[in-house]
């Protein structure tokens, strides 16, 4: 029996895919009351940075148990609805004079701020003993993976990044799928995207000209750490589509969920890339992320698990033809409630938009897994062509090649095609037709709570987060690699054991994030 094909055991997966294992068996670590951490029947009190648009779905999460006691945005615009769902917490706009005037009442901090400023705040944090729930993608660069691995270890604290379908049903059973068998040796892997969110904003090739900073934005905090430029709305709007704020356009928002079933079933965590090309990009610019990519990453054998070529797409189909035996019009990506099916149970979202799976509290109680504001595209997708047919944007591509078939993954294996939906809500075997007659496999993963509550799980005690920095790190490490190729031509060769590329000094220039004057960074 190969050695991925894991005994009937329930996992917390996150430590298995960190490559440690107790042994007594995962669960079987001690408590970790003796290094301060709360008791499971004691409510933590959080604290949010960034409440404009993230801050407010991730909350949600830990509300349900938790006390909410300080919020901080440096947008008092964008923040205000945030902070009106929490009245009675108090309101800050630097994160550093919120950590300050806190002090130790203040248990746990959760961040939602643009990439940039995702390192700084995490680390402040975890130097003064906080726990750390920060949004995916973790960091830009793997320097600063690495850097809140050894503060995360450093200073004793639970923390979890938040890329929520790691904790989801879908993915789960993708791993349970891959590691039954079913379809074999996996030598080759799929992911799509759709365009940037909220768009490629159109600027001049001399950059973003300068406009008025509104008079309840701290335009000099918002850049925080990076490189100072003048304020242009495009900046705040649409921070994603920069590459001074953000890691790699789609790369580190919507690929970083698309790509995360992969990770997790591949335990790609177990062996570092050894190359990474970008063999396609269109519409270069020294401002803005490309609006087309087609990244690949090669990874080596991982125990009995072979070689693995990872195929990353933003805004493009590619040469990827359907599996064999697709019928014409069939859709590549499964729903996300497609599970039910099965008998794997599901709930509806508290506004009715989004199938998650059944996530309970830490008492028991019904709570949903929400995304981005709980809403998600007809059937999954979003950019042109997604699976819910919302076909192609004005002026956009017609060629095929340049259309992406919607947010989803395809794992070719040896005896099978296998695919996930977004974060990996959805999961099926491809064609279709395999799917309706085939039975899951025994669970093997621990189900139970939402994303934010295995980390509260954690902060009091419990066994680590499913995407702890540890385990998270060893993936936004390889996906951070992957946006330094999309800046620097030509294939890169990556030494794991040296932290640097064998072939290139000018991504090996980028493996470290600009750090302005009075924003060092040390653990």
């Amino acid at each position: 029996m190969n050695d991925h094909h894991f005994s009937r055991r329930h996992f917390f997966y996150g430590t298995l895919l960190a490559g440690a294992v107790p042994s007594g068996g995962f669960g079987s670590t001690p408590s970790l009351s003796a290094l301060g951490y709360k008791s499971p029947n004691e409510k933590l009190n959080i604290g949010a940075v960034g409440i404009g648009i993230r801050g407010p779905a991730i909350l949600a999460g830990a509300a349900a148990t938790e006390n909410i006691v300080a919020l901080c945005d440096v947008d008092g615009t964008r923040s205000a609805q945030g902070f009106a769902q929490y009245p009675n917490a108090k309101k800050y706009k630097d994160y550093r004079k919120m950590f300050e005037t806190e002090g130790k009442s203040l248990d746990a901090v959760m961040i939602a701020t643009p990439d940039h400023m995702h390192t700084p705040v995490a680390l402040l944090a975890m130097q003064q003993g906080k726990h750390v729930y920060c949004e995916k993608p973790l960091v830009r660069t793997p320097w600063e993976a690495q850097l809140l691995v050894d503060a995360a270890a450093k200073y004793k604290v639970a923390t979890q990044m938040g890329n929520q379908g790691w904790s989801h049903e879908g993915t789960k059973t993708t791993c349970e799928i891959l590691w039954s068998g079913e379809i074999g040796d996996v030598k080759e892997l799929h992911a799509w995207t759709g365009m940037i969110y909220g768009g490629q904003p159109t600027i001049p090739a001399t950059g973003p000209e300068a406009a008025a900073v509104p008079a309840d934005l701290d335009w000099d905090l918002w850049l925080g750490c990076a490189e100072p430029r003048a304020f242009n709305p495009l900046m705040t709007d649409r921070w994603r589509a920069f590459i001074d704020f953000s890691t790699g356009g789609s790369l580190g928002d919507w690929q970083v969920h698309n790509l995360g079933p992969a990770h997790l079933a591949l335990q790609l965590g177990k062996a570092s890339p050894a190359s990474v090309e970008r063999v396609f990009v269109e519409g270069e610019s020294q401002w803005l992320w490309p609006l087309r990519t087609h990244l690949v990453f090669e990874f080596p054998a991982r125990g009995s698990m072979p070689p693995v070529t990872v195929h990353a797409y933003q805004n493009m189909r590619g040469d990827f033809q359907n599996p064999p035996g697709m019928a014409e019009g069939e859709r590549l990506f499964p729903p996300m409630n497609n599970l039910a099916e099965k008998g794997r149970p599901f709930v509806q979202s508290g506004d009715g938009t989004m199938l998650v799976s059944t996530q309970l509290t830490a008492d028991g109680k019904p709570i949903a897994q929400q995304g981005r504001g709980g809403t998600f595209p007809p059937g999954g997708g979003r950019g042109p062509g997604g699976p819910g047919g919302r076909g192609v944007p004005p002026g956009a591509s017609q060629d095929p090649k340049m259309r992406a078939p919607g947010n989803g993954a395809v794992f070719v294996g040896s005896k099978g095609y296998m695919a996930t939906s977004a974060r990996g809500e959805g999961v099926w075997l491809l064609p279709t037709s395999r799917w309706a007659e085939y039975k899951l496999p025994s669970q093997m993963l621990q189900r139970g709570v939402n994303h934010q509550q295995d980390w509260i799980r954690a902060c009091k005690g419990g066994a680590p987060g499913v995407s702890e920095f540890a385990v998270a790190a060893r993936y936004i490490e390889w996906l951070a690699l992957g946006a330094i190729a999309l800046r620097v031509p030509g294939k890169l060769y990556w030494d794991a054991n040296k932290r640097q590329f064998r072939n290139s000094e000018a991504a090996n220039k980028l493996l470290k994030p600009y750090l302005r004057k009075g924003w060092e960074l040390k653990v």
